[in-house]
C-alpha cells in the first residue's frame, strides 16, 4: 500500500543513501517522456524538500530540455537487495549549469569538491511529496559494482573533443526542444 510524505525524513533519507541507482524522469507538454537510470552516488539530500543530482554528459539531454518547458520531475529508487521498498519524489526541478557560481559552491559543500568526468550539469529538485510502495514486485539483484565505462570514455577525450560532442548529441532533445546547455547565462 502506497503511503505519502510532505517531506524526505531521516528513514527516507537513510533508505536512499543505501541504494545503487536511481531514475529521473521529466517531460515537455507534449513529445516523449523521458526515463534514465543514474548512479545514486550522484544523488544528494539537501533538505527535507531539496535534492540535487550530478548529470554526466550521455548520449542525449532530454531532462534539460524538459525542464525549460515544464519543470515536472519524479526521481524513483527501488530497493533490488534488502527489504522491498519503491520510493518516488515528485516535484519541480531546475538544471544548474556546470559554469555557474551556485554550481561550484555544491560541487565544493555537497560532493566534496569531486566533478565527475564529463559533468555537464546539476538538477535541483524541490520535492513537493514522497511516495513509498511496497516493491513486491521489484526482482532481487546482488550489486557488484559501479560501472567505470562511463567515466573512462569521458576521461579519454580532452574538453573540446567532450564539448564537441555535446554541441552534436546534447543541445536539442529528442523531440528537438533546445536544452539550453550552450546558451548565454
Amino acid at each position: 500500500m502506497a503511503k505519502q510524505f510532505p517531506d524526505i525524513d531521516d528513514r527516507i533519507a537513510d533508505f536512499i543513501s543505501r541504494q545503487h541507482i536511481f531514475f529521473s524522469a521529466t517531460a515537455a507538454p507534449t513529445g516523449r517522456v523521458n526515463v534514465s537510470p543514474r548512479p545514486a552516488t550522484a544523488f544528494k539530500v539537501l533538505s527535507p524538500n531539496r535534492a540535487v543530482y550530478l548529470d554526466q554528459t550521455g548520449s542525449s539531454n532530454e531532462a534539460a530540455a524538459h525542464l525549460k518547458l515544464s519543470d515536472r520531475i519524479t526521481i524513483m529508487f527501488c530497493a533490488v537487495e534488502g527489504p522491498p521498498q519503491i520510493l518516488r519524489l515528485y516535484g519541480t526541478g531546475r538544471i544548474i549549469r556546470r559554469d555557474s557560481d551556485e554550481y561550484a559552491a555544491l560541487l565544493a559543500d555537497t560532493f566534496g569538491g569531486e566533478d565527475l568526468p564529463g559533468a555537464r550539469q546539476m538538477v535541483m529538485i524541490d520535492v513537493d511529496l514522497v511516495q513509498t510502495s511496497c516493491g513486491f514486485g521489484v526482482p532481487l539483484f546482488d550489486f557488484k559494482g559501479e560501472r567505470d565505462s562511463l567515466n573512462r570514455w569521458a576521461s579519454a577525450k580532452t574538453p573540446e573533443e567532450l564539448e564537441a560532442y555535446q554541441r552534436e548529441k546534447n543541445v536539442v532533445s529528442l523531440d528537438g526542444f533546445p536544452t539550453g546547455l550552450f546558451e548565454e547565462a
